[in-house]
């Protein structure tokens, strides 16, 4: 029987990602999170905590910078450049 590659469904910068959050969480540094989580068949969640649930008008000001840095990699620009 030949072998067949298997897909890595795992995504390895996701689980690096998120223990390197929970890391600084629990050091007291991550004081709050607002994300959007994707998950198979294209579905998404999106939540937010800590901080920025009690601060919403510094989280929607957070989610903008993040939509900014979003649209510099769609449009392929510096995301260092002026803003």
């Amino acid at each position: 029987m030949p072998y067949q590659l298997v897909r890595d469904a795992i995504s390895q910068d996701t689980v690096t990602a998120l223990r390197q959050l929970l890391v600084l969480a629990e050091q007291g540094e991550l004081t709050g999170i607002a994300f959007t989580a994707t998950f198979r068949k294209m579905r998404y969640i999106t939540n937010v905590a800590g901080m920025l649930a009690k601060n919403p008008t510094f989280c929607r000001g957070a989610i903008r910078a993040l939509d900014d840095e979003l649209s510099a990699i769609i449009h392929h620009r510096d995301p260092q450049e002026t803003r």
